[in-house]
């Protein structure tokens, strides 16, 4: 997958719109390098049943519906509770979906080559309502409570929707098939991060010779 930026940040983008044609000639030379990046492979149970399953790069988000009423939620790990509350949504994303909805929901930036999975709450009503990393090969899960709770939608990436009744149980693992990225540069996360965020660093002298 080569990415191409259409919008404004563009995280994953090798290239701008007005750059196509330089691309497709790196691309047809196969002038690239490719990066393999971690997926999530995500699972929807409800009434007892797998209902749905789905895939994302990025992450797969519950997210409340009713703008007047909170999301009451369960969060699991590896088969363990650890906390319930009211929310607007649960973010459960990849290093690669750190810098996307994960970010703006206050979680942590993770380096590509740090292999984890984040649990991300969006606007809790708690106390411990902290963004949660975890191994990854553990097994995320946010339970939907019954009784009382609205109901809720899951999207994955941001694209595809699944509607989330009330009961509805989200489970998130490592995918088993990750994507292969074209770089066409060779800049480090680090700069990439500072370049697509315009991060102010200016002063830096670095390590003394």
């Amino acid at each position: 997958m080569l990415g191409v930026n259409l919008g404004r940040v563009g995280f994953l983008a090798e290239a701008e719109r007005d750059d196509l044609d330089r691309v497709v000639d790196r691309v047809v030379t196969r002038a690239y390098d490719v990066e393999e990046r971690m997926t999530l492979d995500v699972l929807v149970h409800s009434g007892g049943k797998l209902v749905h399953t789905d895939w994302a790069l990025n992450e797969a988000a519950v997210q409340k519906i009713s703008p007047e009423r909170m999301l009451e939620v369960v969060l699991e790990i590896d088969g363990r509770p650890v906390t319930g509350f009211g929310c607007d949504g649960i973010v459960c994303a990849t290093p690669t979906g750190s810098t996307a909805y994960a970010f703006s929901a206050g979680g942590p930036v993770v380096w590509p080559e740090v292999e984890a999975l984040l649990m991300v709450p969006i606007s809790a009503h708690a106390l411990f309502a902290k963004p949660l990393v975890t191994s990854p090969t553990s097994i995320l899960a946010v339970e939907v409570q019954e009784g009382g709770s609205p109901s809720g939608v899951l999207w994955c990436d941001g694209r595809r929707t699944v509607p989330l009744p009330s009961g509805a149980r989200v489970e998130v693992r490592r995918g088993a098939v990750p994507v292969r990225l074209a770089r066409l540069h060779h800049a480090s996360f680090t700069d990439r991060l500072v370049a697509k965020f315009a991060l102010p660093v200016a002063g830096w002298r670095g390590a003394p010779a």
